[in-house]
């Protein structure tokens, strides 16, 4: 938050909620939307709102677990049934079969789902009964807590849940074998399931009135996966159930159903309730904590969604924490998207302010900013890290620019000069690396001053698409949004190395290595590279940018697409001030949707409509025509550079959001929608970098009135 701007007010703010009602009909929804909590490890729980699981990747716990076995699917499903004082009973759970057997009590039972405080709530109505369930992960443990209550009715209702389990690592098929060697143990109402190598067992527990567990060890077969089916992949599989539990529910004794691979003094730490209201209390503060105009309304939504994708790594790469530790700070990443996604250094650093910043934490978004720093190779931070390894990958042109964007934002919002002490070094570094070449055909050109990347089966753009050998945008050469990201990050770092020079920042030994960088060299690197990125970027018969000059081919490349926005919306902008608006214009006819930019102009030869089918078909359409949600993040900032007074406007951009948080993963943004109406949102259920944009944007465009206590936006 910037000096200009209040701090948060301490009072708390309201809950936050979003609700669909179901009175029957069609039941493709219950299936097509779908929720997700997640625990601040990279673990999570999701699944479909009628509870039949569509991907391999549903469950209610999905562990995050120290390499090399990355996140685990520990505990599928809970089979629900219910026998009411008559006798009889009902199913409200859902599942589907290879047969075409679908059952979905919710579709008969349920009344409504909502998100309270971004957690997940059911209500079902079997007769005059009214039962609601919820489930929350508490925050850094791989543990979930499933509660069912009583709301309304009499007497008695026996509540039967069946656990279900597949234990494999959550991106394994879901036609995986079942582990045969899986073993329970019960040991005065504590129930473990282990059997793995490697992999902790999974304790269960039943809290409740007259609670039972019966060992009725079953096989169930042939369950469908209808998403993946729908993508290409596996899409049958079978599940294995130790027994079930059973337990009277009334309207003064709820059930609290507990799995987890922590051990069990963790777990005996808090009863059910208080883990409850303490992670309540951590929603509500998260709230309280964010940029004023973001605590009510959508925004407030956001901040919520925005908690699921910062984590900490150290439970999964122990070396993270050592490393943080040592020099007196904890480790922090971002999880690109979910179900999939690791922590991605790109898409950590454009989501950082809209993530860590807006939202008023920024001491993580610091710790970060030090975790990345201390992965710099070749002047390279990672592309990302896979699941169940240490090291990153490095196969990125851009995120190592990205980088400087995101201490550049920080600054801005904290004020924070004395981080410059530990990150001038590393930044310094990856400027000297990309002058004198680094891996990947990564360095200057030193005819021109422009910055070229490219290297035979490699994607090193953010379009970076690639299926076996096939690499759909390779975009060798000099790519647009790399050299202005370059030139941004030559002037921000001149900037700082005179603040360095003229003792603003803490000088040390750790410095002495840029004492002889001179950021009047800089400015003249800077200086040469806009030069040339004016005479040879302008595509004068479009009225716009070439994507690439110089491209493997020989050939400029002028397809109409997003990246050429980022030449006048960053801070430092290399393209001449005259030629915004221009560009703007046609971005704004050609690749603005209601929920994002397209990646290509409908008119290019190689634009798709849709991003749909098996793999192969997907990549091809991936940055081809697919619209990007982040995107409406530097189109904002692009549309306030041309028409600064024009708020209102620039808000407008967003309102399409607004219905999306009630589809797909209700109260998140997809990753990517189709480029044509009705604009269908695909691949990642929620994703950091569209929902941080998103989020930054809308404070960014707030009016006075939602700004308690501010009469101005500065």
């Amino acid at each position: 938050m910037s000096p200009t701007q209040p701090a948060p007010r301490p009072p708390e703010p309201p809950m936050t909620q979003r609700s669909m009602q179901w009175l029957g009909g069609d039941p493709e929804p219950l299936l097509t939307r779908e929720w997700l909590v997640t625990n601040g490890l990279g673990g999570y729980a999701s699944g479909t709102i009628s509870g039949a699981p569509t991907r391999r990747y549903h469950g209610l716990l999905i562990a995050a677990l120290p390499a090399p076995l990355g996140r685990m699917m520990m505990l599928g499903n809970l089979r629900e049934s219910l026998r009411e004082p008559g006798g009889q009973t009902s199913e409200f759970s859902g599942e589907e079969r290879t047969d075409g057997r679908l059952t979905l009590g919710a579709a008969e039972h349920l009344r409504d789902f909502h998100l309270e405080q971004g957690l997940p709530v059911w209500r079902f109505q079997l007769g005059e009964h009214v039962i609601e369930k919820t489930l929350f992960l508490p925050h850094l443990q791989n543990t979930v807590l499933v509660r069912y209550r009583l709301l309304a009715g009499s007497g008695t209702l026996r509540l039967k849940l069946r656990p279900t389990l597949h234990l494999r690592n959550h991106d394994a098929h879901v036609s995986s074998p079942l582990h045969a060697a899986c073993r329970l143990t019960a040991v005065e109402g504590r129930y473990e399931i282990d059997g793995v190598e490697g992999v902790p067992p999974l304790r269960l527990r039943a809290h409740g009135a007259r609670t039972s567990f019966s060992m009725e060890p079953q096989t169930l077969r042939e369950f469908l996966y209808r998403v993946e089916a729908s993508r290409g992949y596996d899409h049958s599989g079978d599940v294995w159930s130790p027994g079930f539990f059973r337990a009277d529910l009334t309207l003064d004794s709820p059930l609290w159903i507990v799995a987890s691979t922590e051990p069990w003094p963790i777990l005996d730490a808090l009863s059910p309730e208080e883990a409850l209201e303490a992670e309540l209390g951590r929603r509500h503060r998260l709230v309280a904590a964010a940029h004023p105009a973001a605590r009510t309304g959508p925004a407030a939504e956001l901040v919520l969604a925005a908690d699921q994708f910062l984590i900490d790594p150290s439970r999964t790469r122990a070396g993270d924490a050592a490393r943080a530790h040592a020099e007196g700070h904890e480790a922090r990443s971002v999880i690109a998207g979910y179900h999939w996604f690791t922590d991605w250094g790109r898409d950590t650093m454009i989501s950082l302010e809209g993530l860590a910043l807006t939202t008023g934490r920024g001491v993580e978004a610091g710790w970060i900013l030090r975790t990345f720093a201390r992965y710099v190779r070749d002047g390279l931070i990672p592309n990302f890290f896979p699941d169940g390894e240490n090291e990153g990958v490095y196969h990125t042109a851009d995120a190592s620019l990205w980088f400087f964007h995101a201490v550049d934002r920080y600054l801005e919002v904290t004020g924070d000069r004395e981080i410059l002490h530990a990150l001038l070094p590393p930044l310094s570094e990856i400027v000297r690396a990309h002058l004198a070449g680094t891996r990947f055909g990564i360095g200057v050109d030193p005819s021109d001053g422009l910055l070229r990347q490219g290297a035979a089966g490699y994607q090193l753009t953010w379009m970076d698409a690639k299926v076996g050998d096939w690499v759909v945008t390779p975009r060798r050469g000099k790519a647009v949004e790399i050299n202005a990201l370059w030139y941004n990050a030559l002037r921000l770092l001149g900037g700082w190395q005179r603040a360095w020079l003229a003792g603003e920042i803490e000088r040390g030994q750790t410095l002495a290595a840029t004492a002889d960088w001179q950021p009047d060299a800089l400015d003249a690197h800077a200086e040469r590279c806009r030069q040339s990125f004016a005479e040879r970027f302008w595509y004068e018969p479009g009225g716009h940018l070439y994507d690439v000059v110089d491209g493997e081919d020989g050939r400029d490349d002028p397809a109409v697409r997003p990246n050429q926005l980022f030449t006048f919306s960053l801070r430092h902008a290399i393209l001449a001030p005259e030629r915004w608006p221009r560009v703007l214009q046609v971005v704004q006819e050609q690749l603005v949707t209601p929920v994002g930019l397209r990646s290509l102009g409908p008119s290019h030869a190689d634009y798709k409509a849709r991003y749909f089918g098996d793999l192969r078909a997907r990549d091809a359409a991936y940055h081809q025509g697919t619209v990007w949600g982040w995107l409406i993040g530097p189109f904002v900032d692009a549309w306030l550079k041309c028409h600064p007074a024009d708020v209102a406007g620039a808000r407008a951009w967003l309102e399409g959001y607004v219905p999306h948080l009630s589809e797909a993963c209700v109260g998140s943004i997809s990753e990517v929608f189709d480029a044509e109406a009705p604009y269908t949102p695909r691949a990642c259920i929620a994703q950091a970098w569209s929902v941080a944009e998103v989020l930054r944007c809308w404070v960014k465009t707030a009016p006075p009135s939602d700004i308690p206590g501010v009469h101005h936006v500065p």
